[in-house]
């Protein structure tokens, strides 16, 4: 079995579920964990950010519910209202950054998500990828090469061939191309534990 792990870095429930998806790695290092980008706004949707009025309450929500904070300077951007949130360009991020360490791949999502959602860094621009690089200790010259080599295609062609449609997503795959979904949404860690449990009892 391995675990297929399906974000999208510009959303807001993918980034409060970052704590239950690395406390569920830690308790099952020998699991596999794949993590693939999905594409909540890509096309009309790439559009400012205040048009998308419930940001802020749903921001509240999300911290009520799992603890994940938002930083000033992520605040200040949402409040200015002209930021333009790109699926295609943070996907392209995650791919790079996968690609150099793919092993910690978990981390990484994380990681991304924390220089959006506290730092206020736009995942359209390379310098937040060094960033990134920095604080998890890789070769920031290295991630940007890969910038230039990645797609986000592949990783929006893998989450519609597992048919997931909302984030965050986490499954189980078992060989035969079976798949189980352990959480569509929002979940802690013993919740997701209880579910593994059951599909290996």
């Amino acid at each position: 079995m391995k675990l297929i792990y399906v974000f999208d870095a510009y959303c807001g429930w993918s980034y409060g579920f970052a704590r239950t998806m690395a406390d569920v790695a830690h308790r099952h290092p020998d699991l596999p964990v794949e993590v693939v980008s999905g594409g909540l706004f890509l096309g009309g949707r790439r559009v400012p950010i205040r048009q998308f009025g419930y940001v802020q309450g749903a921001n509240a929500e999300i911290t009520r519910r799992t603890g994940a904070p938002f930083g000033e300077s992520y605040e200040r951007l949402i409040a200015d209202g002209e930021f333009v949130m790109d699926s295609e360009a943070a996907a392209c991020g995650m791919a790079a950054l996968r690609e150099v360490a793919p092993d910690r791949a978990v981390r990484l999502a994380a990681l991304l998500q924390e220089a959006f959602y506290l730092d206020g860094l736009s995942l359209s621009e390379v310098s937040t990828y060094r960033v990134v690089a920095q604080r998890a200790g890789l070769d920031g010259d290295a991630v940007e090469a890969a910038l230039d080599r990645v797609s986000a295609a592949d990783d929006f062609r893998r989450a519609r061939k597992l048919g997931v449609t909302g984030y965050p997503t986490l499954l189980a795959a078992f060989p035969g191309e079976r798949i189980v979904t352990l959480v569509a949404g929002n979940a802690s860690a013993d919740e997701v534990e209880r579910r593994i449990g059951a599909l290996v009892s």
